[in-house]
């Protein structure tokens, strides 16, 4: 009896276990799902529903970012009258940090815009300035700072472009009958992969569209308009820039319609259509006894007409270095004083001395060059001391617009090349090569080797 009693105590006893040990595997099991039941939705919220701050940092990270910035969207008026200087600051400082990014001066707007630098270095690279209203700057010079030569200005910048269907007015003719220096009315400095196309530049305060210290440059498709009487208003100028290419494109102004100063070479022009204006020039070159060099130069089928000059070299007295490897051809010339000239005597409307130095001209070919003439075909003026050689006349054909007796005569002085068939006027240029001094010439060509 007493063994069956102790039988029936360890039996409840493990009974009692058993259910304690059920209870709490039963209390644990609703513990892990009520932990996963509290966790499952809290995972999925972070998952789908985060915080504020990490709202905006998913959705910057994953949603296409805007590469427009248009000027209206920073403040800009476009009512002509309005001052919109700072909300084209404002727009190019967003544009310049991002790549590939887009500037947008909208069509049907004007813009009236003071002296503003577009700058780098810090500023990506490819950036679009997409001109498609009209930027007009101010009429009263009181706005310009004193000494201040440039009114819009990009520098330091790697693949800029400027394209549009826009104008840049620079309402030059107040500055027009002031003496002085006036301001350029669009100017890149120390920029690569410049792309120009498509805008029309006008009535600027003096030169139109400047190139200073540029490498690879694309103009074309673009206009520059102001009158024939506008004073020192080039069209395109150039200095100390390498690669350039100009072409399908149309200058009406008061000086050059392309100018190339020192420093440039790989000069590429073509299909330009120039006219009012002073011609294509190379030059002035070699003021106030400084070296100048200039190389590499292509001029070709290109219309000129009602031009004071055709293609022209221009140096001073007392100059060095050289213009070397210049070609001129298939130019069709209309109605113009002076077709040809090289000019080794330039003095600027000045009276100049006669200096035993200047800058070397050789190597330059005029090839099928046609039309007619006011006052004379052509004019080489070449220096006693560093004459004129290497020069080609080949299928010139110049008629004067009417007769003025001996001013339809060419003038050619020290001037050393060849001529070859259908060339009119002839005997101009001295078959035999240059007896004296050509060492002058082979100093000035060394100091332009790299």
């Amino acid at each position: 009896m007493k063994s069956q009693n102790i039988k029936i105590i360890i039996f409840g006893f493990l009974t009692f276990l058993l259910l304690l040990l059920s209870h709490q595997g039963a209390n644990a099991t609703k513990h892990v799902k009520k932990k996963q039941q509290h966790n499952g939705p809290r995972i999925m919220k972070e998952r789908f529903y985060p915080s504020y701050g990490e709202s905006m940092l998913y959705s910057l990270r994953n949603r296409k970012i805007s590469t427009i910035f248009n000027v209206l969207h920073f403040g800009a008026k476009g009512d002509g009258t309005s001052d919109d200087t700072k909300a084209f600051e404002a727009a190019w400082l967003s544009a310049c940090e991002l790549e590939a990014s887009t500037m947008v001066v909208p069509k049907g707007s004007v813009f009236l815009v003071k002296p503003i630098s577009f700058s780098g270095p810090n500023c990506e690279s490819n950036i679009v300035f997409q001109l498609d209203g009209k930027i007009i700057a101010p009429k009263n010079s009181g706005n310009w700072e004193s000494g201040l030569l440039q009114w819009l200005q990009f520098t330091n910048l790697n693949g800029i472009t400027i394209r549009g269907t826009g104008i840049i007015d620079g309402q030059g003719a107040g500055w027009w009958t002031k003496s002085g220096t006036k301001p350029t009315a669009l100017r890149f400095y120390g920029s690569s992969d410049v792309t120009v196309t498509g805008i029309t530049i006008q009535n600027s305060q003096q030169t139109h569209l400047k190139f200073d210290n540029c490498q690879s440059v694309q103009v074309f498709g673009i206009t520059v308009s102001s009158p024939g009487d506008s004073p020192n208003t080039d069209g395109i100028h150039l200095q100390n820039s390498q690669d350039v290419t100009i072409h399908t494109t149309k200058l009406a102004c008061g000086d050059d319609c392309v100018s190339i100063q020192t420093g440039c070479s790989g000069v590429n022009i073509q299909n330009v259509d120039c006219g009012p204006g002073h011609g294509i020039s190379i030059g002035s070159l070699g003021e106030d006894g400084t070296t100048a060099c200039v190389s590499n130069i292509t001029v070709g089928n290109t219309k000129i007409h009602d031009t004071m000059t055709g293609v022209r070299i221009k140096t001073w007295q007392g100059g060095s270095g050289s213009v070397q490897g210049v070609r001129f051809s298939n130019i069709q010339v209309t109605n113009v004083d002076t077709p040809i000239i090289i000019d080794q005597f330039y003095c600027g409307g000045s009276k100049c001395k006669i200096k035993p130095s200047a800058v070397a001209v050789s190597g330059v070919s005029y090839q099928n060059i046609r039309g007619t003439y006011r006052i004379s075909p052509v004019q080489f003026a070449c220096s006693d001391s560093s004459p004129c050689t290497g020069l080609t006349l080949d299928t010139i054909q110049l008629q004067p617009v009417q007769t003025y007796g001996e001013l339809d005569a060419p003038y050619c002085s020290n001037a050393y090349g060849s001529m070859k068939t259908s060339t009119l006027p002839r005997d101009c240029v001295t078959v035999q090569k240059p007896s004296m001094k050509q060492y002058q010439n082979k100093y000035n060509h060394g100091l332009c080797q790299n």
